[in-house]
């Protein structure tokens, strides 16, 4: 009988497609910002599923909400009318100030999209993208991804896409020309290294994308839905893209993506895009759920306005001001997260790390040396974390993370990294 953990381990070794590299731990449950094994023994999450778990495992508001559409109705093709998609598409528009809505089922399908729209509307084939930049591993979303590993098996790719080094805005300039229909990339580059946009670099890119016709993509894919410490992060850097890309969290977990449109952008003609599966009822009723659980608010915040542009770097003392949709497990991702970074900065070993980077809980620390053993290590401690390439440990806890498990898991950090350099 596969009543054993090697047992189930080996059929799911014996059937899987073979692409994962799979890690010695069954997940069987989750709660909150918690994972559990087999054997009942807990860990301190800091992948996140990957940046999808941002309201973490089981979270009430969601499973309450697909349990109740599961058992009205699971799936509508946009071929009809359906007032839980009618719901969620009006109130995402109302939050993100955004015109209209695309609604698909991940990041990578929202980047495929996207690229798409850029063709039909500007009537140009290039696009330019950063070094280290990931927006996906289907044929257009890998194009405008930088990895050679995830690249070169595929080649070749789709003509025209350009890669130019992140925040140089020289290089950016040089690229733009006729026939660059879009410049397309993230605010912090996630997978890449986690590495955020200097101050007005976005700016500048918005600025001579439109000067030269193109349209500036913001992939949020990983950054959106609270994770920087507003529910978008381009919110933070005083841009108004014509097309916003997101996914992962959007949904408290539940498979789903989006193509924000501005109204610059407009409405699409019939029949140039489309998903079977994209905007169906339960999705919808996970992303309206989540979206209720991003912007509460349990306080007053009155006083508080808009945030300037750029928004500043926490210092002691300082209390940031937020967006009326940013409720209050946004607005602490910003604070805990900065907290912490300057914690690791200061008492991080300095014979293990070179640099750590990020925005709100968003983390990566870039090691001396290779970060698979440190993550073996983790693990065996009771926390459980991502890498960013071969270098980087890349945190991404879910946004209800108990200020006890955060600290809990930044001092494990410490002294695995003591530990292991």
């Amino acid at each position: 009988m596969l009543n054993t953990l090697a047992n189930w381990n080996e059929l799911e070794d014996q059937h899987s497609s073979g692409t994962y590299i799979k890690r010695d731990l069954q997940v069987v449950r989750g709660e909150g910002a918690r994972l559990f094994d087999e054997t009942g023994r807990s860990y301190i999450d800091l992948v996140g599923g990957q940046g999808s778990a941002n309201l973490g495992h089981a979270n009430p508001a969601i499973v309450e909400a697909i349990s109740k559409q599961a058992a009205e109705l699971i799936t509508c093709p946009e071929l009809f009318h359906n007032p839980v998609r009618a719901r969620y598409q009006a109130e995402l528009c109302r939050v993100s100030g955004f015109s209209r809505v695309f609604l698909a089922n991940s990041g990578t399908e929202a980047n495929e999209g996207a690229l798409k729209i850029a063709r039909l509307k500007t009537g140009r084939k290039g696009i330019i993208a950063t070094m280290r930049g990931f927006h996906g591993r289907t044929m257009g979303a890998l194009s405008a991804t930088w990895e050679k590993n995830y690249r070169e098996p595929f080649l070749p790719l789709i003509d025209g896409v350009v890669h130019v080094p992140y925040n140089n805005i020289d290089k950016l300039k040089e690229a733009l020309n006729e026939n660059i229909g879009a410049v397309l990339l993230e605010v912090v580059q996630g997978e890449g290294g986690v590495h955020p946009a200097q101050a007005g670099y976005l700016q500048a890119v918005q600025e001579l994308a439109h000067a030269n016709g193109s349209l500036l993509i913001i992939d949020e894919v990983q950054t959106g839905w609270g994770r920087t410490g507003s529910l978008f992060a381009h919110w933070q850097d005083g841009i108004q893209p014509d097309i916003v890309t997101v996914a992962k969290s959007m949904a408290g977990g539940i498979p789903m993506g989006a193509i924000l449109l501005s109204e610059k952008i407009g409405t699409l003609d019939p029949a140039t895009h489309g998903s079977t599966f994209g905007g169906n009822p339960l999705a919808c009723a996970a992303g309206l759920a989540a979206l209720g659980e991003y912007t509460k608010l349990t306080h007053q915040h009155a006083e508080e306005t808009p945030p300037p542009s750029p928004l500043p770097e926490l210092k002691e003392g300082e209390q940031y001001v937020h967006r009326e949709a940013d409720g209050d497990m946004v607005r602490r991702a910003r604070k805990l997260g900065d907290e912490v970074r300057l914690h690791l900065m200061d008492n991080a070993p300095e014979k293990a790390v070179r640099e750590i980077r990020g925005r709100g809980l968003m983390f990566g620390i870039e090691l001396r040396n290779k970060v698979a053993p440190v993550l073996k290590m983790l693990q065996e401690r009771g926390v459980v974390a991502l890498p960013a390439g071969p270098m980087v440990l890349r945190l991404l806890p879910p946004l209800v993370i108990t200020d006890e498990d955060m600290w809990q898991a930044t001092h494990i950090i410490e002294e695995t990294l003591n530990d292991a350099f």
